[in-house]
């Protein structure tokens, strides 16, 4: 099917030195995450927009500025095709989070209910903020793996291995950050956020292109937060 042919002939960036990254780069990139994390805690209590402007730049920022502003090695413009699969992706995951949410309920691993959207914290500013959170996710995701492929390669030199591991790794912790009892399980995270994270992990194995998670990631969180506000 020629809309599900992509461009093989695109690398990931980093791990081989495509381009070179130091020991101190590699610190402050890791060290954005963390600290764009607590940003976006701090300053999300009093602007929610504001918080996840924060949550996106503090990562971005630096990962150009090693990147020598290049922004291909990232992302670009995605194609038609690659739209198609952002779409596809989030219709898989949504189809997903259903069955195994239903599952989840029935074995009682869900969680407590939440009742509101104030509890959900989900407001018309936070549903705007997506534009900029659901980037800052993605990048924090994007910038482990890229730091688990560089390590795991330097001794391998095995490029499936290094991908193979370094997703796991890092659905694994994407998952745990989303842990809260008592609105959800360990179990539930693990499944839900941290495997489920694979259908947008999936798109950028796919394309190496950013923008094609992004896009399946920010329909997911769009359609819920809508959902949540209207329903309620």
């Amino acid at each position: 099917m020629k809309f599900l042919e992509f461009d093989e002939s695109r690398d990931f960036p980093f791990y081989k030195h495509n381009p070179r990254i130091s020991v101190g780069g590699w610190l402050v990139l890791l060290l954005s995450v963390p600290i764009s994390f607590l940003a976006y805690g701090i300053v999300g209590l009093e602007s929610e927009l504001i918080g996840s402007v924060l949550f996106c730049f503090i990562m971005l920022i630096p990962l150009l500025y090693f990147s020598k502003w290049d922004y291909s090695l990232i992302f670009r413009k995605p194609t038609k095709n690659e739209i198609i699969l952002a779409i596809l992706l989030f219709a898989g995951y949504m189809i997903y989070s259903i069955c195994v949410g239903s599952v989840l309920d029935i074995f009682g691993l869900a969680g407590a209910p939440i009742s509101t959207p104030e509890e959900l914290g989900v407001t018309v500013e936070s549903t705007v903020g997506l534009i900029f959170s659901m980037m800052a996710e993605e990048l924090l995701k994007f910038i482990p793996l890229m730091f688990f492929m560089r390590l795991i390669y330097k001794f391998t030199e095995n490029i499936k291995l290094s991908v193979s591991i370094s997703i796991a790794i890092v659905l694994v912790v994407f998952g745990l950050l989303h842990y809260m009892p008592p609105m959800n399980t360990l179990v539930s995270v693990l499944l839900l956020q941290g495997l489920g994270s694979f259908f947008e992990m999936y798109g950028y194995i796919k394309t190496k292109n950013l923008f094609v998670p992004y896009i399946s990631h920010l329909l997911t969180d769009l359609i819920s937060f809508i959902i949540i506000l209207v329903g309620f």
